[in-house]
């Protein structure tokens, strides 16, 4: 059974899911240079999850370990990554892009500043794309997306019978 702070989630192919039970504790956005490379961006963005309240609903992660107290969970198949591990404590965190719905988890947070991007201040001033005059080119990205949903399904892709 599932509730309304359950939170679900999984990669971009759909070939790993997961579901943490309950709420997600100290959601931030980390800048440290392991989580910029790990995330080929700017920063990313976690949340830790009870290790007992979570679970692997489909699929099994492929693991780097990126120092020796970390490990760094991501889908072997289309490589989203998942997760930022520590063995042995009771919680794993999770990337929160990577949540059907990452909306409805704020950052209250930010660490390791100190390499976070010198020009992030001015974000907001930058312009913004003009809107397209066809929606020609969404269209058809729409039509031939192989993203995974943002829910479980009990088969993907979509049309396998196992």
């Amino acid at each position: 059974m599932t509730t309304e702070t359950d939170k679900s989630g999984g990669c971009q192919c759909g070939a790993l899911r997961y579901r943490a039970k309950g709420e997600l504790g100290y959601p931030h956005l980390c800048h440290c240079r392991m989580c910029q490379k790990a995330a080929g961006n700017y920063f990313m963005p976690l949340a830790a999850a009870n290790r007992q309240d979570f679970e692997l609903t489909r699929g099994a992660p492929k693991w780097f370990q990126s120092s020796d107290l970390v490990r760094r969970g991501f889908c072997g198949e289309c490589g989203t990554p998942l997760f930022y591990d520590i063995p042995g404590t009771d919680f794993i965190n999770l990337t929160l892009g990577s949540l059907d719905e990452p909306d409805v988890v704020k950052p209250v947070a930010q660490s390791n500043t100190g390499q976070k991007m010198s020009w992030f201040h001015a974000l907001d001033d930058l312009p913004l794309e003009p809107a397209p005059e066809t929606p020609d080119r969404e269209n058809a990205i729409a039509a031939s997306n192989h993203q995974h949903p943002d829910h479980d399904t009990k088969i993907w892709p979509l049309g396998e019978t196992s």
